[in-house]
């Protein structure tokens, strides 16, 4: 919004006008200003949550060793997260770019899920919302947000087809702008894939496109399903989720700000993706919110996220990721996620196995994983097997968080590193 004003403003050559078109500016300012709404708003949510009893009574007060009951804590704390990263958004970013409007449709979308599920829960049904209610609300965004870059002039990218070395001087070569379902693979030479080519067999041409993208609208979908139920498994432990999702929201911010960049982009040999400059604004939005919110949700939390919150994070990481292609890079930025959500799969399997067969088997003492290395002795199920029992002493809640995010730090560095690996 006030990118367009300033931009109008500067045909009458009125001072500072200018500096309103760069991307630095913007986003820094995005990131101070989400920042501050997160934190100045937090002490006056939690003060009318508590008056009006919207309060949720931490599984953590049954478990943590340690001392600290969290009762009465007020959840549906996304809704500031929300707020910290849409009011920036709108005010600091442009509001004529695809890739912005995507974002905010996704963070308000799956902020509205996770905010329908916080109120069922709060309303006294602990299950929350019906499990294929929500992965519908999922699958549709994905849906939209893969026809969207389909059918969106504006979703182009510019791939690197040569580099000519004259006389010491590097000459950039890109391909014209163009519709692509082309992704970045890490650790190959030849890192794009194109999703097309799974569909070599089809001789027609305009056939085989149209597979291709419907393939990648699938896997758009898949994704966003897949990181934002990640997300939300992480969010167990005062401020894991918050944490780690701020370190891979600041390592996406890094990736769109090169592939918005051509010389850039260039030297890392990644596609150039015209107008992904622009989710640098955004993602630092997304960043301070989360920095900001930290400051009422690290241990003991003073608020809950809810699934407003997680539901709503690992949206926009997932569609940041997918729009600047580089989704399939998520499995070692997001490992956390995968991780939880791997644990939770296994648990669960492994468990049903034995009821089949009349035993009591788990494969953690408590799934997802972080909950594991917090579960004393005494807390176990009697007359169960378990396959892996260590730790056998119990961590403090504070200590699995901060190496938590000491892994997602690593996993990030790692993320970028590849880009460079082949």
């Amino acid at each position: 919004m006030l990118y367009h004003l300033t931009q109008y403003l500067e045909q009458f050559n009125i001072p500072g006008a200018g500096m309103w078109s760069y991307i630095s500016f913007r986003s820094l300012l995005a990131m101070m200003l989400s920042l501050l709404i997160s934190m100045l708003a937090g002490k006056g949510f939690i003060t009318y949550m508590k008056r009006k009893r919207i309060i949720e009574k931490a599984r953590d007060a049954e478990i943590d060793p340690y001392g600290v009951l969290k009762k009465d804590t007020p959840s549906m704390g996304g809704i500031i997260i929300v707020a910290a990263v849409v009011i920036p958004a709108l005010l600091l970013g442009r509001l004529d770019n695809i890739y912005t409007n995507l974002l905010l449709v996704t963070i308000l979308w799956f902020g509205l899920l996770g905010f329908i599920d916080d109120y069922i829960k709060l309303k006294g049904n602990k299950d929350g919302m019906k499990p294929r209610y929500k992965l519908l609300g999922q699958l549709l965004l994905g849906c939209v947000i893969g026809i969207a870059l389909w059918l969106s002039p504006q979703a182009v990218v510019r791939e690197n087809v040569e580099r000519e070395i004259g006389n010491s001087i590097e000459v950039y070569h890109k391909s014209e702008a163009r519709k692509s379902t082309v992704t970045t693979v890490p650790f190959f030479k030849n890192n794009n894939l194109d999703y097309y080519e799974a569909f070599s067999f089809i001789k027609d041409g305009k056939t085989k496109r149209a597979c291709g993208w419907i393939l990648f609208i699938l896997v758009t979908t898949f994704v966003i399903t897949a990181v934002s139920n990640g997300a939300n498994l992480n969010d167990g432990m005062d401020g894991m989720c918050a944490g780690n999702s701020a370190i891979i929201g600041t390592t996406l911010g890094i990736l769109a700000y090169v592939s918005g960049h051509i010389q850039f982009a260039d030297y890392l040999n990644v596609m150039y993706i015209p107008g992904s400059e622009e989710i640098v604004v955004f993602m630092c939005a997304f960043v301070g919110a989360l920095i900001g919110f930290l400051w009422y949700n690290t241990y003991p939390a003073k608020m809950f996220m809810g699934d407003t919150g997680s539901l709503a994070i690992g949206g926009v990481i997932a569609v940041t990721a997918v729009i600047i292609h580089k989704e399939l890079l998520l499995p070692i930025l997001c490992g956390i996620f995968l991780i939880e959500s791997l644990s939770v799969i296994l648990q669960v399997s492994y468990a049903k196995k034995g009821n089949k067969r009349g035993v009591k088997q788990r494969v953690f003492k408590r799934a997802p994983i972080h909950d594991h290395f917090r579960v004393l002795q005494n807390q176990l199920i009697p007359d169960c097997k378990y396959l892996c029992k260590r730790p056998t002493t119990v961590l403090h809640e504070n200590m699995i968080t901060i190496r938590f995010w000491i892994i997602t730090v690593l996993l990030a560095a790692f993320t970028i590193i590849t880009l460079k690996i082949r």
